[in-house]
């Protein structure tokens, strides 16, 4: 039998949609996010590709290894969101 694909939307999150970590950045009126998104196409790539880095290069020394790193890939997943932007 032949499966059929769903082809209904998928709504999908952004990685502003989701928090790791807790949701003090949530609480806020003005997330930092809100305010990195103001800035320079160039900038904001800047600020993502750093945080990523930070969260793998300190795995395990601040928080549990995993949840670092998924931190990372949040602001991966938010660069990739931008650098979607400039195509």
């Amino acid at each position: 039998m032949k499966r059929q694909r769903n082809t209904k939307p998928v709504a999908r999150k952004t990685a502003k949609d989701q928090q790791v970590g807790g949701d003090h950045y949530l609480k806020m009126g003005v997330e930092p996010w809100d305010v990195v998104d103001s800035w320079t196409l160039e900038q904001r790539i800047g600020y993502y590709r750093g945080n990523a880095l930070k969260y793998i290069m300190r795995m395990g020394t601040k928080d549990k290894a995993a949840q670092e790193i998924a931190k990372a890939r949040h602001y991966v997943d938010k660069l990739i969101e931008v650098m979607g932007e400039a195509e």
